[in-house]
């Protein structure tokens, strides 16, 4: 039975608050819009404020914060430029959220001013980050995340095709941890969650331009979930975990879903369809029973290998809390091979709430960019950058370099972007998960040997991003 369709609410403009290192404010006149763009990349600095011994369940710098906001950058070859959004604010001290946006140009190897695509006011929640997606046209679409129902998402469209100058505001709908998948020819797979006393995961279709859009559909509620997506040629694939008795500090179980269809069906890695939304912790699409085996589940990433069976990246733990009481901290990866999925380890990692990127490439190389070595705040989200890669599938993994060394901060949340180019591979942000401070963010190249820091301050309208040495 076709998902009758509906028109999203529009017309709704966010207020834009004034402050002193404001630029300029995006003001609507008609079709005409004068860009707000900030004088340099400034990342929103959080703390959850859920603390034990060994400090915060999660802080620090988190610009390139959630794992399930996805994708963060693309890559257009059509204009050399790797989009970005992140969490900004005006300065550290207010702690003032802003969506913004910006790219680097691969051909000057610079980066403009950011612009403000959405300022959210009196929040300063990295929950709110935005993601994007660009179309086949070459708009950019911004999904500004909500929060529960007390704040809702916002849809933003480029005017022009690969512009950051102006953005038209589309819709104000109910969505947090905003996973949006353009399909050419097809429009958009939005994956998302609502809060409905515990999180569940949702879906929504558009039509073929991103304009009209399906009633919302429950895809799977068994407590709550978290979960990390992406896609290809058409095909859409998810990977979650579930919340015993609605509590997210008991995470844990895999599980595994594909629609090659934008949601008319959905299906297991082996292909057994389902019918969401999903209630049966031990369904179909279970991956591992981690609930038996007493482990938490923190989802990181998801890929596809070279035949087209998906990769999951995620870490698991024996308690939400930081330090010792956690350990081993596992980064481990789970490998569809055709016929049946199979369990590797990588590493371990001091905290829960590291995060990092998997790389499927095309050589063969499965490569893993992440802050799995200890940093200068111990106990502390993020730490230190690391580069793992396996040549046989995962089956062993070495690593390869260290990305940075020495920092005086923690580096956290490295995210991988869509379509990314060998020079821009990874970007993330850093900050001090102890105490409130600044937030710079950062990308590096495929090989991790090279690290640039976007520019802080930016009195010119724009700037080559700085070369990292030893973290300083």
């Amino acid at each position: 039975m076709p998902i009758p369709l509906r028109v999203l609410a529009s017309a709704f403009h966010a207020a834009f608050l004034l402050t002193p290192s404001v630029i300029g404010a995006e003001v609507e006149s008609g079709k005409q819009a004068v860009v707000r763009t900030m004088d340099g990349y400034k990342g929103i600095w959080f703390d959850l404020g859920q603390r034990s011994e060994f400090g915060s369940k999660y802080s620090g710098g988190l610009g390139a914060y959630t794992a399930k906001h996805r994708p963060l950058a693309v890559y257009a070859p059509a204009v050399q430029k790797t989009f970005f959004v992140y969490g900004g604010t005006t300065e550290p001290s207010q702690r003032h959220l802003l969506a913004m946006a910006s790219y680097y140009d691969h051909r000057s190897r610079t980066v403009p001013r950011p612009v403000v695509v959405h300022d959210k006011g009196g929040v300063n929640d990295p929950h709110d980050n935005p993601c994007m997606q660009i179309d086949e046209t070459g708009r950019l679409w911004v999904f500004v995340s909500g929060r529960a129902r007390g704040r809702p998402g916002h849809l933003y469209r480029s005017r022009r095709p690969y512009d950051i100058e102006s953005f038209e505001h589309l819709s104000e709908r109910e969505f947090t941890y905003p996973q949006p998948w353009w399909i050419d020819g097809g429009g958009f797979v939005f994956l998302f969650t609502k809060y409905t006393g515990v999180r569940e995961l949702y879906w929504s279709v558009s039509d073929s331009k991103g304009g009209n859009w399906s009633q919302d559909r429950k895809l799977a509620g068994m407590g709550g979930h978290y979960q990390v997506s992406n896609e290809q040629s058409g095909r859409v694939i998810t990977a979650f975990n579930m919340h015993p008795g609605g509590d997210p500090d008991k995470r844990t179980n895999l599980y595994f879903l594909q629609t090659e269809d934008q949601g008319d069906t959905w299906r297991t890695a082996g292909g057994e369809h389902v019918e969401p939304p999903l209630t049966d912790p031990q369904c179909s699409a279970l991956v591992r029973d981690y609930r038996s085996e007493k482990r938490l589940v923190y989802l990181k990433d998801i890929g596809f290998d070279a035949s087209g069976n998906p990769v999951i990246l995620y870490l698991t733990s024996s308690d939400h809390r930081p330090g010792p009481v956690g350990a081993p901290r596992m980064w481990s990866i789970a490998h569809w091979t055709g016929l049946e999925w199979t369990f590797r380890d990588i590493t371990t990692s001091s905290h829960n709430y590291d995060m990092g990127s998997l790389y499927l490439e095309p050589d063969g190389t499965w490569r893993v960019i992440a802050p799995t070595e200890e940093g200068p705040q111990q106990h502390g989200t993020g730490g230190e950058i690391a580069v793992w890669t396996s040549r046989d599938k995962g089956q062993s993994w070495t690593k390869a370099l260290s990305v940075t060394k020495d920092s005086r901060m923690n580096h956290g949340y490295v995210r991988r972007p869509r379509n990314a180019h060998p020079d821009f591979y990874g970007f993330w942000a850093d900050g001090n998960p102890d105490s409130m401070s600044e937030s710079r963010l950062y990308f590096t190249n495929r090989a991790g040997d090279q690290t640039w820091r976007l520019p802080y301050h930016m009195p010119e309208a724009a700037a080559a991003p700085e070369v990292v040495v030893d973290g300083q």
